[in-house]
């Protein structure tokens, strides 16, 4: 079971979502979730007795939840306790309910895949190469998707040995990169292409997959060879290395009159694959 599948579980049920769309996450109602798996007829009682129980436990789940405005079914709007996608696999975990073994069996495998790919890092290309043809993409798109991955490690590599930190640092320098060639923001380019969670990358076209490859990699090269020593001189280099993707993205709409940076997503995607396979036969 992938985890789009094991979250799309809930969606023929009336479980109350919110997108958050600074934080780019999801966050369900804990009480919807609960009763759906336990089919309680006192959810939230249930709920109030499990925090009892994670807390004299030793978990911190519970406190480190939220809460949103929701609208009940009365039309009014109250604070509801919310999970994102992450505590929502680990609350389940501690259900009892056959409703909730599919998911943790999902969560057994994950984690099982995990190891094996800590102990064999080959198995991470051939489970990601299965999972692009299961989800429709062409074999060509695909080395170009998995050629993405290793260009992004070097660059990460190259980020860590000059002190950048994961996280925040991270993804500033990569919307660098991105607004230098693409001319958009991370977020603006997601938007474009009507993504939330989803992967930016798994979204792109060949042509963008190979720019993007190009700025990442330029990125690479000016800073091994410059060895910035501030992060302030590392957001010079990843526009540096931007721009030069940047300047053969328009080069190549000169040529062409079209836009490289497209709106499609990995649903059009899939669409141009199946007609292409159509066609051939």
């Amino acid at each position: 079971m992938t985890k789009e599948k094991a979250i799309k579980l809930f969606h023929d049920q009336k479980v109350r979502v919110h997108w958050d769309d600074d934080k780019e996450k999801w966050y369900f109602s804990i009480v919807d979730v609960i009763g759906i798996l336990t089919e309680s007829p006192r959810p939230r009682k249930y709920w109030n007795a499990l925090k009892t129980k994670l807390e004299n436990e030793g978990s911190q789940l519970s406190q480190n939840m939220g809460q949103l405005k929701m609208q009940s079914p009365d039309g009014k709007f109250y604070k509801t306790d919310v999970a994102d996608t992450e505590q929502l696999l680990r609350l389940i975990q501690s259900i009892p309910s056959p409703k909730a073994e599919p998911f943790k069996l999902w969560l057994a495998k994950v984690g099982y895949e995990r190891i094996e790919e800590t102990e064999d890092p080959e198995l991470t290309f051939e489970r990601a190469m299965d999972t692009y043809l299961k989800k429709g993409y062409s074999k060509e798109w695909i080395n170009q998707r998995l050629k993405t991955i290793e260009v992004r490690k070097e660059l990460t590599d190259e980020w860590d040995i000059r002190g950048i930190k994961k996280g925040l640092e991270y993804a500033i320098l990569t919307d660098e990169i991105t607004k230098a060639w693409t001319g958009l923001t991370t977020k603006g380019y997601k938007n474009l292409k009507g993504l939330k969670k989803e992967n930016l990358r798994d979204n792109m076209t060949n042509l963008e997959l190979v720019l993007n490859m190009l700025a990442e990699a330029t990125t690479t090269e000016i800073s091994s060879k410059k060895q910035p020593k501030t992060f302030n001189e590392s957001k010079k280099i990843a526009n540096q290395g931007g721009t030069i993707a940047g300047n053969a993205r328009k080069e190549i709409e000169e040529k062409t009159g079209e836009s490289v940076v497209s709106p499609k997503n990995a649903i059009a995607l899939g669409k141009r694959t199946k007609n292409k396979k159509i066609e051939e036969n």
